[in-house]
């Protein structure tokens, strides 16, 4: 299926005031609990915004749905902010459950036609980088890098059964069993790590310890000391007591997870973009919608550090605001996930949408 045309909507009201003169947040740990944020006791008739979609993403929403509460726009809004992982999050989306859709990767094609079968025209919008991680526990004194040839032989299809040894990854590493912990198959981590590592999307080994909740991977990881797995770089951040973070080496040199990395194109293949995607017609019929994604891009610089992730650049939040208050709907990813993008390459994509 074609990309679906991107094409203005001229949505009604857009230019509603948000108030900008705001305390700097305190850190939001990424601990992942379905978020219901209690309804303002007011007399208005409650505003609903139904959020689900990517784990990865999920911090940075539920930071933001927090504030969001604490202005005179949100206060009579009842955020429904949950996590199904980015493909789950998609198909109840695309089947017009839920207002914003939380992804860690653009659209895939057949999400694309799925939506438009159902009529659901959205607004991508990206609003972080990510520096995806990869773990292991801190009792193992062996391994301090990794190069993205040995994370596909321990994570491609073919190594099931067979590459269960860290020696046989690298020979001067322990003898001793590896344990994988990952992405579930409705995460969007999931398809970008596969594409990414192996070459292919979704293409992976079954018998790892699978989740779409990275808490629970967190957790696995911190009490295995023969443990390795990959989820988004917030929970690495927020847990580096626990774990530890491998150096990845792409054929340039190993580098460590950071925002540094990230914003100098250095940690590759593992950094990539995050989205919300806006349901086009919630955002011209619900005020409140439209109240909070405004409030989430002015916000996102700020609350998008406080929570483990990387800030676009300010041209980045610009483009999107206009996009979004445009009603531009559509993607520029050609339904499939962008390896290794790099912030000035999305700046150039969002330049030309």
């Amino acid at each position: 299926m074609k990309t679906i045309a991107s094409i203005s909507i001229f949505l009604a009201g857009f230019g509603v005031a948000i108030a900008t003169a705001m305390a700097m947040p305190n850190a939001v740990s990424p601990t992942k609990q379905p978020l219901r944020l209690a309804q303002a006791n007011n007399s208005e008739p409650a505003a609903t915004v139904k959020t689900d979609g990517s784990s990865t993403v999920y911090p940075i929403t539920k930071a933001i749905a927090e504030e969001f509460k604490t202005t005179e726009a949100g206060q009579n809004a009842q955020m429904l902010v949950n996590f199904s992982g980015t493909s789950a999050g998609f198909k109840k989306f695309c089947a017009g459950e839920t207002d914003i859709s939380d992804a860690s990767r653009p659209i895939r094609t057949d999400e694309m036609e799925a939506c438009n079968n159902n009529k659901i025209r959205y607004i991508e919008l990206p609003v972080a980088y990510d520096a995806l991680t990869i773990a292991v526990n801190p009792q193992n004194t062996w391994a301090k890098d990794i190069t993205v040839a040995e994370l596909k032989k321990m994570w491609e299809p073919v190594a099931e059964g067979k590459i269960t040894n860290w020696q046989q990854i690298r020979s001067a590493w322990s003898d001793r069993p590896l344990k994988l912990y990952g992405a579930g198959k409705d995460s969007g981590t999931f398809d970008y790590f596969t594409e990414a590592v192996v070459g292919k999307a979704r293409a992976s080994r079954q018998d790892y310890t699978a989740s779409e909740n990275d808490d629970e991977l967190v957790a696995g990881i911190s009490k295995d000391p023969n443990a390795l797995g990959y989820f988004g770089f917030a929970y690495y951040e927020a847990n580096q007591n626990k774990l530890k973070a491998l150096a990845v080496d792409s054929g340039r040199g190993a580098v460590s997870p950071s925002r540094q990395a990230v914003e100098k194109a250095q940690y590759e293949p593992l950094s990539r973009p995050l989205f919300i995607y806006v349901n086009a017609r919630s955002a011209q019929l619900k005020p409140t919608v439209r109240r909070f994604v405004d409030f989430y891009i002015q916000r996102a610089p700020t609350l998008v550090s406080s929570v483990g992730y990387i800030p676009l650049p300010a041209e980045g939040y610009r483009l999107t605001y206009i996009y979004f208050n445009r009603g531009k709907v559509g993607t520029v990813f050609e339904g499939k996930s962008q390896i290794g993008l790099t912030i000035g390459q999305l700046l150039r994509r969002q330049a030309k949408f």
